[in-house]
């Protein structure tokens, strides 16, 4: 029996895709082993959002290849297809595939016992019209399960190389999320995480044309599903209508992450947004005003060319008014091919380095204080294993006693904030 060994970076559905394809590894008779066991077999499922993912990448390859010299070195996913000319050139790796035929991981492995050459299975990613469905369920813990229900993006923000690594917007046959997702409820899992590249695009592309809300409705119904969660969600897709439809189905959790980028116009602009400050902010009022306990998270990015001092000014006061729950604050990374690579007036690493700081403490301060308003009020908690667990809107809790029977769902009282995490004894 052969061994092979995963490693995963970047976002969910890359995990999500990683799971899939130890499945049918397992399924063809490899035993997974830890990463840094020495294995037959190792396959690198990439990320390319930023200059340090693949520079992580490139790292994880080579120690791949240091724990066994004679093992087969897979390079897949994002940094694979966008990179695949300068991946030839390194000489550790045997596979190259792309963010497409994952499903046949299987036989690219296998090829490579049989051939001495280097294999690249990437295809042209532009070109392809149809979600690759791989069947069977993924498995990304025993309390909590995502599912892919779209692959694609093509909203073209100017700094973002993720709609040419994965392509134009491909919805998945919502029969095939909901069998997967009733299977995954049989297996007595109780949250749902709904993931894709640009979940809000759902079904734009299919004929008769649906919604990331047909979605959410038909898995609603499921029974063994208690909560369902959200992916990062384009603002825009927030209407009256969607919240007014939202509000009838209690399992979805109040926790909506909403990529927001720049608190400034002008910045929004360049980035290619497509939206305002102030509709952003209609968005937050519609979410607050209709979702009790509704936590609001969000990206923003830091130093993109051209901020100036006043305009991340502008971001900074936009912030202190929404008061997210939570920031996760990016400092801006010139990727090769998209616009704003070119753009004049980059930011020096200095500057964007003490923006970062800002906004992280802003950031950390919110989520205190978020936390803090659940001191001594009962809240339910799933507790994924025997001493931590989530809210329905995400704070994390922490138990000071061992959890008996987990993953399990439990309402318990917080005595205690530290780090942004309630304590429960």
């Amino acid at each position: 029996m052969k061994k092979v060994a995963f490693y995963t970076l970047g976002c969910k559905v890359n995990q999500y895709e990683t799971n899939k394809m130890m499945n049918l590894m397992q399924e063809a008779g490899y035993q997974v082993v830890d990463f840094e066991e020495k294995a037959d077999v190792y396959i690198i499922n990439t990320c390319t959002v930023t200059n340090m993912s693949d520079r992580k990448s490139r790292q994880i390859f080579r120690r791949a290849k240091e724990l066994n010299q004679d093992a087969k070195i897979c390079v897949v996913g994002c940094y694979a297809q966008v990179a695949k000319e300068e991946l030839e050139k390194e000489d550790e790796i045997d596979l190259i595939l792309g963010t497409n035929d994952r499903k046949n991981i299987v036989a690219s492995v296998e090829k490579l016992f049989l051939v001495s050459s280097k294999v690249e299975a990437v295809t042209d990613i532009m070109s392809i019209r149809d979600y690759e469905e791989w069947g069977g369920v993924a498995f990304t813990s025993n309390a909590r399960a995502e599912i892919k229900i779209q692959d694609g993006c093509d909203r073209y923000c100017s700094y973002c190389l993720i709609p040419y690594a994965r392509g134009p917007v491909r919805s998945r046959n919502l029969e095939e999320i909901y069998d997967e997702a009733v299977k995954i409820a049989r297996s007595g899992i109780q949250e749902l995480v709904i993931t894709g590249i640009h979940i809000a695009s759902y079904g734009k592309d299919l004929s008769p044309k649906l919604t990331l809300m047909d979605v959410l409705e038909k898995i609603h119904t499921i029974e063994g599903i208690k909560r369902i969660r959200m992916g990062s969600l384009e603002p825009l897709i927030i209407t009256e209508d969607f919240v007014q439809r939202l509000k009838k189905l209690p399992k979805v959790c109040n926790h909506f992450h909403l990529s927001l980028q720049s608190g400034c116009d002008e910045t929004l602009k360049r980035m290619n947004r497509r939206y305002t400050t102030s509709q952003f902010e209609e968005i937050v009022s519609l979410l607050r005003n209709n979702i009790p306990e509704v936590a609001l998270t969000t990206d923003v990015i830091v130093g993109f060319p051209g901020e100036t001092k006043e305009e991340f000014m502008q971001t900074v006061s936009f912030l202190q008014n929404v008061k997210f729950s939570k920031m996760h604050v990016f400092k801006y990374s010139p990727r090769k091919g998209t616009k704003a690579a070119s753009f004049p007036c980059q930011i020096d690493g200095m500057t964007k380095n003490k923006r970062s700081d800002i906004l992280i403490k802003m950031s950390n301060e919110n989520e205190k204080a978020f936390a803090r308003q659940y001191m001594g009020k009962e809240i339910e908690v799933l507790f994924e294993n025997e001493k931590e667990g989530h809210t329905t809107n995400y704070i994390k809790v922490i138990s000071k006693t061992k959890i008996e029977n987990a993953p399990i769902m439990l309402r318990v009282i917080p005595t205690e904030e530290k780090n942004q995490e309630l304590i429960v004894k």
